[in-house]
């Protein structure tokens, strides 16, 4: 009877082993899906989706990778997406481009790289936009510091009549374009 708990023991164990490094296989297969996707489209399954997108502006290459959250029927701006608060601009880590030669965002420089980006919504008037060094981050605006802006710029939002379920960050020639519920906040890049 012990050398058949033996066996049963090593078994089980040699079973476990293989599945842990099956799944990190797999974890790291979901890695290499998103370096290699392809631009626009969804890369991993989850409430807010992971979303990456490429596309030129001015001749020059950009990404933009974002957590994409659905309105649901909850109230967005000044209730889930506070006003005058800094905001991950999309769900779960922040939001980030990334591009290899310098872009030129309101007048103002940006050098090649990969930064955050994060806004600040306002019900009147126009919304900061900031570009941050610290492009990483976990949980979006609740690790962001301010220290690490390397620009900030305004963009003036619209109000569309109609209303978007996801939100969407669009590489256009003239920049990026936001949309969300009712929001079109274009961000003008040369």
């Amino acid at each position: 009877m012990t050398t058949k708990l033996s066996v049963l023991a090593i078994v089980l164990g040699i079973s476990f082993c293989w599945l842990l490094s099956s799944c990190g296989e797999q974890k790291s297969t979901v890695e290499n899906d998103l370096s290699e996707a392809p631009s626009d489209e969804v890369v991993e399954t989850r409430a807010s989706p992971l979303r990456r997108v490429e596309g030129a502006i001015g001749g020059k290459q950009v990404k933009v990778q974002y957590g994409s959250p659905a309105v649901k029927g909850r109230k967005i701006w000044g209730d889930l997406v506070p006003y005058n608060e800094v905001w991950r601009t999309g769900a779960n880590e922040a939001t980030h481009i990334e591009f290899a030669q310098p872009l030129l965002i309101s007048g103002q420089t940006l050098p090649p790289g990969k930064y955050s980006i994060f806004t600040i919504p306002r019900e009147s008037g126009p919304w900061t936009v900031i570009f941050n060094s610290e492009w990483d981050l976990e949980h979006g605006h609740y690790q962001y510091k301010e220290e690490h802006d390397v620009l900030r710029v305004t963009a003036e939002p619209t109000w569309e009549s109609s209303s978007q379920e996801s939100l969407s960050i669009e590489v256009v020639p003239q920049g990026l374009v936001i949309k969300w519920e009712k929001l079109n906040l274009p961000i003008t890049i040369e």
